[in-house]
């Protein structure tokens, strides 16, 4: 069974379901300050954890993540598992949740079960290898985006991804300096990382009432 965090009022003008990165759970620190600072924003949010990250907390071995389309059905089953809410659905998640949610987007658009996708650092690449793409699938996504990137992101900084070719319905919001955690380094930037989720939930409300009218 499905567990969920919640954040947000439960009247909300539209949800936000999101799953975790490969390495870090639903309740990790970025993942806590991201659903916070949406929640902010009037939205209501919803997190989860795919098996094994949930077999991780039960054992406590580090299971290493199944390769990301191995996850598809998970989050299918997640959005079933949320049931009625108010307003319309966003899926999404932090890295590779972001990626497996992008994966299905176009099904459940399609089926009117969502309204948007929207991505916490997509990973476009592996760190290190910038020529194993990650990115055929959002080259005619047909679902509205929106993903959130920090300009030194190693899974995808922003001069790379501007050469990239990606669907005309992918907005990309860059955070200044930001990492793959959307955090700057104060030092250079001027930014805190409150600053920078806080600017990525303005942004995502936004956006959000935008594509939802």
């Amino acid at each position: 069974m499905t567990k969920f965090i919640f954040d947000g009022p439960d009247d909300a003008r539209a949800t936000v379901l999101l799953a975790h990165g490969a390495g870090a759970p639903m309740d990790s620190a970025s993942m806590t300050a991201a659903a916070q600072a949406l929640a902010g924003q009037g939205l209501r949010v919803a997190r989860f954890e795919f098996a094994y990250m949930v077999g991780r907390r039960n054992d406590g071995t580090r299971k290493p993540p199944p390769k990301a389309d191995k996850l598809i059905v998970e989050y299918r089953d997640a959005v079933d598992a949320l049931g009625p809410i108010a307003g319309p659905l966003i899926i999404g998640g932090k890295s590779m949740g972001g990626r497996v949610a992008s994966m299905v987007a176009d099904e459940l658009f399609a089926t009117g079960k969502i309204a948007g996708l929207l991505c916490l650092g997509y990973p476009f690449h592996p760190p290190g290898k910038p020529e194993q793409l990650r990115t055929a699938h959002l080259e005619g996504l047909s679902t509205p985006a929106l993903i959130a990137q920090g300009t030194r992101d190693p899974f995808g900084t922003r001069d790379e991804v501007q050469g990239y070719v990606l669907s005309p319905r992918i907005e990309l919001f860059w955070l200044e300096d930001g990492d793959h955690d959307l955090k700057p380094r104060k030092s250079v930037s001027g930014f805190t990382a409150g600053d920078h989720m806080q600017a990525m939930a303005t942004k995502a409300a936004d956006w959000i009432k935008r594509v939802t009218g």
